[in-house]
């Protein structure tokens, strides 16, 4: 059973190799916290080693995110998005072949990174960069597939130690909560709004979106508030529900590719002001994607994306955040889709 407990992404600047020796180590200590076996957390280590020196070496600058991973309530791995403004790569393929370089080097890291992880995915365009998301388990065991796959990206407001927003992901039965949050403010106290919706979601049974973020609304009665969305799939009913009370963003981008429905959020602060919670109905695609965003994403849009649905989910949360976030105000991106059939 998919249950992903929300986690503050841990975010790496990679601007010149002296930061290359700190992706590593913070990715050394995730590795011990997660009790990873020698083995993997070597593996562990390689990887994050070859995806900054990548970002050095082809795209300028750019940043490592770090999310753990866990499977039914117990901690599986790491996480290590890669995401940079570089030059990007035309044929993938041809730079994934062991020898083949750009840039005057033995041409293995891809290849490497590739035949290290677990799981690996890659987007790349020309003249706009790349996005890389490689997992590492923590025994090197597989891990039961879920029906959904997601990918995630939670990052402080800049000067902050900590995010006012929040995500998680729980199974209810047949039916998939997704929930994202920003809590008022920035800061503690937001961050504060934004766990007590977190644990409500995650400790309730009800798989109503309407009547959790109601519970939701009554439970942030003694914080200082958030925007709260919550989406439920039904991909046996083929049907997405939702309810939102204030600015998180939702989307559903078809099975294509080629369109994008907006879900509707009302007006309103949970824990202070809820006129009306509203629930609506929409189709579920076979191959479709949700995301969910808080406002530290400005509007984005998918014009300059190629087969978005086929790709990982986290490579898509890492292309908005590299591509649309303002700035200036915590922002999470949440983007949940189900396991390809074919």
């Amino acid at each position: 059973m998919l249950s992903t407990l929300p986690s503050r992404t841990i975010r790496c600047l990679i601007q010149d190799v002296s930061q290359v020796g700190e992706s590593r180590r913070l990715g050394q200590e995730l590795a011990a916290q997660l009790a990873f076996d020698t083995t993997q957390a070597g593996k562990l280590a390689i990887v994050t080693t070859e995806l900054a020196n990548n970002i050095i070496k082809h795209g300028t600058a750019g940043e490592l995110l770090f999310r753990p991973l866990e499977h039914a309530g117990e901690p599986v791995g790491v996480e290590v998005l890669a995401i940079d403004n570089g030059r990007g790569m035309g044929d993938v393929a041809r730079h994934l072949v062991d020898g083949y370089s750009t840039a005057g080097t033995s041409g293995t890291g891809l290849g490497a990174i590739r035949r290290l992880a677990d799981d690996f995915a890659i987007y790349s365009t020309p003249g706009k960069g790349t996005a890389i998301v490689s997992r590492v388990r923590a025994n090197g065991r597989a891990v039961a597939a879920d029906r959904y796959r997601l990918g995630a990206v939670c990052v402080e407001k800049p000067g902050e130690a900590i995010s006012g927003d929040g995500w998680c992901v729980v199974q209810r039965a047949d039916t998939l909560l997704a929930m994202v949050v920003d809590g008022l403010g920035h800061g503690a106290l937001a961050a504060e709004a934004a766990h007590e919706a977190i644990r409500v979601a995650s400790e309730t049974s009800i798989a109503q979106p309407a009547q959790l973020v109601e519970l939701i609304h009554s439970a942030l009665q003694k914080t200082r508030g958030a925007a709260v969305a919550v989406a439920a799939i039904a991909g046996v009913k083929a049907t997405l529900r939702y309810a939102g009370l204030g600015n998180i963003a939702g989307a559903v981008l078809s099975g294509s590719g080629e369109q994008r429905r907006s879900l509707i959020s009302q007006n309103g602060t949970a824990g202070v002001e809820a006129r009306r919670i509203q629930e609506y109905t929409y189709p579920w695609e076979r191959n479709a994607m949700l995301v969910m965003n808080s406002d530290g994403l400005k509007n984005w849009n998918i014009d300059n994306y190629i087969d978005v649905p086929r790709h990982d989910p986290a490579v898509i949360a890492g292309l908005l955040y590299r591509d649309f976030r303002r700035g200036t105000d915590d922002v999470t991106v949440l983007a949940v889709a189900e396991q390809s059939k074919h």
